[in-house]
Order: C-alpha cells, then sequence, then structure tokens
C-alpha cells in the first residue's frame, strides 16, 4: 500500500475513507467495509458527528480479525468551537473516547477560525451554533500559536502521534511555523482540477509537510448540499478531458482524478457506498498518467473553491 511518510516519522496512506456527510445509519457498516476492502486511513472530524458510529465499525472490523488497531490511520479534527487552550485536551479526549480509542494518528485544526465556546452538553457537535442568544456566529480572540501550543501537548502525552493543520493557506502556515515546536505533519485542504493551488502545495513541499486533499471530484460533494457554485460548472466526472484520459487508460473518471492527485504528491480520501467504486477510488496507484495529461488536467484550473467560509452564515473571509 502506497503511503507518505511524515515528519512526526509516522507513515500515513496515499489513499483513505473520508466520513464526511456519511449518515450515522451506515456509518459503523460503511467503515467496517472499507476496512474490509482494504483501505486503512479513515479521516474523520468532530464536526462530521458520526465518530461514534465510525469507532463502532472500526472495533467490528479489529474485533473480526480484519485489521489491527496498529495497522489503521485515524484522523480527526479539532472543531472551531475550542481553539481556547482550556478545551483542547477535553475535547480530543471526548472525541478519542466517542472513536474508543486511546489516541489518534493525526488531529487537524479544521479551520483557522475560532468561533465561541459551546459546551458540547449543550450541543454536540456546534456547527455553527454560538449559543442559544447568539443570531449568526460568534468568535473568540484565541491565536492560532495558543492553539497549536495546545496540540503539541496532545503529542507529548501520547494522546495523538501527529498534528495537522486544515484550510491553512501559505501566510498562516508560514507564521505558525515561527512558534511551533512541533511543525504541522500534514495539510489538507481543498484540492480537484478546478482549485490544483500549486503554490501552497510548492510551500507545504519546501516546510516538509504532507498535504491530503478533499474533494477530489470537484463539484460532485457540493451538489447534494445546493450548492450553487458545484450546479454552475461542469462535472468533473463529465468533462470532456477527463473522460478521454480515463478511455485511453480503461479507467474510470474517479481512477483518473485520484490518480492526478496522487501522481501529484497529494493523499486523497474519496467516499462511496457502492462497493465497486470503492474497489475502483482504492486501486489509484497502480497506472500513471502521462506529464502531457497531468499538465493537461492541472490546465482546468479556474481557483473554484466550493468548500469556503465566506460562503458561512457569518462570511470569513480566510481565503482573501
Amino acid at each position: 500500500m502506497a503511503s507518505v511518510k511524515l515528519s512526526s516519522g509516522y507513515s500515513m496512506p496515499l489513499v483513505g475513507y473520508g466520513l464526511w456527510k456519511v449518515d450515522t445509519s451506515i456509518c459503523a457498516d460503511q467503515v467496517y467495509n472499507v476496512l474490509k476492502a482494504g483501505y486503512r486511513l479513515l479521516d474523520g472530524a468532530q464536526d462530521y458527528g458520526n465518530e461514534k458510529e465510525a469507532g463502532e465499525g472500526l472495533k467490528r472490523a479489529i474485533d473480526d480479525g480484519i485489521v489491527k488497531r496498529e495497522e489503521v490511520f485515524v484522523t480527526s479534527k479539532l472543531w472551531n468551537s475550542y481553539h481556547d487552550p482550556k478545551h483542547v485536551e477535553k475535547m480530543c479526549r471526548r472525541s478519542l473516547a466517542d472513536w474508543g480509542l486511546e489516541y489518534f494518528d493525526l488531529f487537524h485544526i479544521h479551520f483557522p477560525i475560532a468561533q465561541k465556546y459551546v459546551d458540547p452538553e449543550e450541543k454536540y457537535p456546534p456547527t455553527f451554533y454560538c449559543g442559544k442568544d447568539v443570531a449568526t456566529m460568534a468568535f473568540e480572540n484565541v491565536p492560532l500559536l495558543e492553539t497549536w501550543k495546545a496540540m503539541e501537548s496532545l503529542v507529548d502525552k501520547g494522546l495523538v502521534r501527529s498534528i495537522g493543520l486544515s484550510n491553512c493557506q501559505g501566510s498562516i502556515i508560514l507564521d505558525l511555523l515561527r512558534g511551533a515546536r512541533i511543525p504541522p505533519a500534514v495539510l489538507q485542504i481543498e484540492h480537484h482540477p478546478y482549485l490544483t493551488q500549486p503554490a501552497l502545495l510548492k510551500l507545504a513541499k519546501q516546510k516538509n509537510i504532507a498535504v491530503t486533499g478533499y474533494s477530489s471530484f470537484g463539484p460532485q460533494s457540493f451538489l447534494e448540499l445546493k450548492s450553487t457554485k458545484a450546479e454552475n460548472v461542469v462535472s468533473l466526472f463529465k468533462h470532456p478531458l477527463i473522460n478521454e484520459i480515463a478511455a485511453a487508460h480503461g479507467r474510470t473518471t474517479a481512477q483518473v482524478l485520484l490518480r492526478w492527485a496522487t501522481q501529484n504528491g497529494v493523499a486523497v480520501i474519496p467516499k462511496s457506498s457502492n462497493p465497486a467504486r470503492l474497489a475502483e477510488n482504492f486501486d489509484v496507484t497502480s497506472f500513471d498518467l502521462t506529464e502531457q495529461e497531468i499538465n493537461a488536467i492541472s490546465g482546468l484550473d479556474i481557483g473554484l473553491r466550493f468548500n469556503d467560509p465566506a460562503d458561512w452564515p457569518e462570511p470569513t473571509y480566510i481565503f482573501a
């Protein structure tokens, strides 16, 4: 299985399974099935609201002898509401308890945005909720470096093996590195042919930060969210260029999109509930695209970001 060596000394699989939008009613079975299909990276988050069910699926797979705990790379993410250092360890332990685990292989800061703290007994996960007296969203003045130092303490205590950032641009990363004792091992970003972010990838490589791309299929992940951005652009699955390249290799359009990313050194975390597509999405390192094909796909870039806090109830312009 292809993997990426992290600066923390651990290895992360190049292809994993993303748990975003996996309904709680099927999540346990999905996790069990993807592990049975060979996946060894599970990408979760507090905000996904399905960590308990994901942990049930993982436990069942371990109990049935399909995997051992040490063979599975489990990722979670600290939600915006818990950036204050005094909440970081408590909420990491909350996620670990939901998963039924003693440690995470990777723990991200989900967004470089500190929202007002919400007691998990009041609402969990809080998503954009910031209290019953708050009309939209509210924020706290917590510098990212303070949150990061609390993340570093999770490594010191053995609760987390690697720590990372998500949805961060270069200036934030460079500023964080000036005060970090433990550098980010992984950066997770939206990444697809309509949003290639080449300069950010170069910076990550320069700083020895591995990159995981989410929403590898571009607009596909956002159609069910009624995104007008997704509805008003050509589906990458139907794009003539992607279909032409897929036909040339005898592969699916999804496999071509994932191979384009992995050949660029970007780990991927696609999602599907279809057993055949699960197998196809997993088999994306057994063939190579030509340099001309990679460049042609990269040429589709139009800087189109689907997951943008500027579109949130309280617009937050982190990508300005």
